[in-house]
């Protein structure tokens, strides 16, 4: 038996507890985990309210982490055999989705950056098919996942970043070049931001990457719409941190427009351009070119770590 983060049924939270030791067989590898950082992909995932997650329980929670294989190699890896997930001593992994960590990144920033990371990168380069020089809006850039697309999209050459999200200073802080404040709390509503967003696209723009989806999206999509600019503009779907999962976008916007609407994500984009996307980033951040805020947590701390706020980014410490 080892220590476990243990999700009994589906909807609910872990608990600290004990669960079955895994045996490592054709394929499949024991990985001892070290750090294991929580995203809205792994919690949802482990509550069995994600479209990749199982349906049988009991599991233990979480969908990635970093960690040392049996003859030291350390490691970052994704989607543990079920029931095994990350948050837990030891783990148990397809050989096919993990990848070997470089030496200038530690076991915190590994697991803090690889999930945002990797969304972005993939985003950008596999879906969006970026090339230096475009212009790129990024919605709900003041996320770990969007502050990370903000420095990713600079190192990869882009010619404009407008940053959009809720809070301004924060947004000032990203280093964009443009920002765009949306936030309903304040009374700010969907027309209005479509209006001030239209001088910034009459300018042109080649990729809009969204974490948020819902009223914003939408004023996002009829501003690009009705400027009237040239260029193609692809809208890459992330994430729905609004809570909103459906808007009602009128067939007009896309037939009088050069809009294309994409998705990216686990079924999207393939494994293996995933866990490339993932390579990347590590040897970014291994670098000093990408940074984000952490919060470590203690292992039998994990009730409280799996309440904390996404941003800083919590980290569970496993050892």
């Amino acid at each position: 038996m080892m220590k476990a983060a243990v999700v009994k049924e589906k909807g609910s939270n872990p608990v600290w507890g004990q669960f079955e030791s895994p045996v490592a067989s054709e394929g499949k590898a024991v990985v001892r985990v070290s750090a294991a950082a929580l995203s809205r992909l792994s919690k949802f995932r482990s509550m069995g309210m994600h479209y990749s997650s199982g349906s049988r329980f009991p599991i233990v929670a979480g969908a990635d982490g970093v960690g040392t294989l049996e003859d030291g190699t350390r490691v970052y890896f994704a989607f543990p055999v079920e029931p095994f997930g990350s948050l837990a001593e030891q783990t148990l992994v397809d050989k096919r989705m993990m990848i070997r960590l470089p030496n200038g990144i530690d076991d915190a920033t590994a697991a803090a950056v690889a999930n945002p990371g990797m969304s972005s990168w993939a985003a950008l380069v596999y879906r969006a098919r970026f090339a230096a020089g475009q212009t790129v809006w990024i919605n709900g850039a003041t996320g770990a996942s969007g502050s990370l697309a903000v420095q990713i999209a600079r190192h990869l050459g882009a010619k404009k970043i407008v940053a959009i999200g809720r809070n301004e200073s924060k947004l000032q802080a990203l280093g964009a070049d443009e920002v765009a404040v949306f936030d309903p709390a304040a009374g700010h509503d969907a027309k209005s931001f479509e209006e001030a967003l239209m001088p910034l696209a009459a300018e042109g723009v080649d990729v809009v990457l969204d974490y948020v989806w819902g009223d914003s999206a939408l004023a996002i999509l009829s501003a690009v719409a009705h400027a009237n600019a040239v260029q193609t503009t692809r809208y890459v779907s992330i994430g729905t941190a609004s809570g909103q999962e459906s808007v009602a976008i009128p067939s007009a916007l896309l037939r009088a427009s050069t809009l294309e609407l994409l998705g990216s994500g686990g079924r999207s984009v393939s494994p293996a351009d995933m866990l490339s996307s993932a390579q990347s980033v590590f040897e970014l951040a291994s670098s000093g070119q990408l940074a984000l805020a952490v919060r470590k947590f203690a292992f039998e701390n994990i009730e409280e770590a799996w309440q904390a706020p996404l941003t800083p980014r919590p980290v569970v410490m496993i050892k």
